[in-house]
């Protein structure tokens, strides 16, 4: 008997979900580039961006696959993230979409809703992936690489959520603004403004990163700092995607920031309620 065989039959399902959408991910983006009226630049990035996407899915499995509690807020971002990156792809710019690229934006909807349904509300996936990293821990037999609890008081489900969607910012800044460089060749005066745009893109990973730190320890004002953050992110480059992109800039590259941003914020709210009644 294999190890996944061994496993219950609701995270054998669960894993066979991920599969699909993986490859349904896949499917969907290379059939939205073919029936594009127009491979421009701008398009390219978008698309292999939104590809890219199949790796996080293959993490998931891999957490999923070895009961890690980081499965389910990793789910739920991919989740939100992946409708938001094919869905800004299906509409083109002018005319009606395609009905094929509907009915495959459609199935990957469902899947991505099954997805976090599964990771959430199913009793016997939520009791499973509870396991905490290995780690390499001192014993009486010497040096081994072990499952290690954290010292720290445990992280909720909702910090770690919102650690995941904060790290989203990074990437999300970056592709609409490695697509502005596409039209410089008009706009030539926007150069500084683009440049200072990729060292924020960059710069905001590093925000993120020394945020999260403090606020899976439990430090005040933590929560605070990242809501800013946000903020900031947002004050920043919505207005770029619209004065350089447009509206429809705004409404693809826009979107999906403005999602992650949102989930950010209610999962420091959940955090905070459940750290206030805890």
């Amino acid at each position: 008997m294999t190890i996944e065989a061994g496993r219950p039959r609701a995270l054998r399902a669960l894993t066979a979900l991920l599969i699909a959408t993986a490859a349904a991910t896949v499917v969907v983006e290379v059939m939205n580039y073919s029936y594009a009226p127009e491979h421009g630049f701008g398009l390219a990035v978008r698309t292999g961006w939104a590809l890219l996407r199949t790796l996080g899915w293959l993490l998931l499995i891999r957490q999923v696959r070895r009961n890690r509690a980081a499965a389910r807020p990793l789910g739920l971002i991919l989740a939100v993230t992946t409708v938001f990156a094919v869905g800004r792809l299906v509409v083109p710019r002018s005319g009606l979409p395609p009905l094929p690229g509907v009915a495959g934006f459609a199935v990957l909807v469902l899947l991505c809703v099954a997805v976090v349904a599964l990771l959430y509300r199913h009793p016997v996936v939520r009791e499973h992936l509870v396991r905490h990293p290995n780690r390499l821990v001192l014993t009486r037999s010497g040096v081994a690489l072990q499952e290690a609890a954290p010292r720290r008081a445990p992280v909720t489900g909702w910090l770690l959520t919102a650690r995941l969607a904060a790290f989203t910012y990074s990437p999300l800044m970056l592709v609409p603004c490695l697509i502005s460089f596409g039209e410089l060749r008009d706009r030539p005066e926007w150069l500084p403004a683009v440049l200072l745009w990729l060292a924020l893109g960059i710069g905001v990973s590093y925000a993120v990163l020394l945020g999260t730190f403090f606020l899976l320890r439990g430090r005040a004002g933590a929560r605070r700092y990242l809501g800013w953050l946000t903020v900031f992110v947002l004050a920043w480059d919505l207005p770029l995607c619209y004065f350089l992109l447009g509206v429809d800039g705004l409404i693809r590259d826009g979107a999906p920031l403005l999602a992650a941003a949102l989930l950010t914020w209610y999962a420091l709210h959940r955090a905070a309620g459940a750290a206030e009644t805890g």
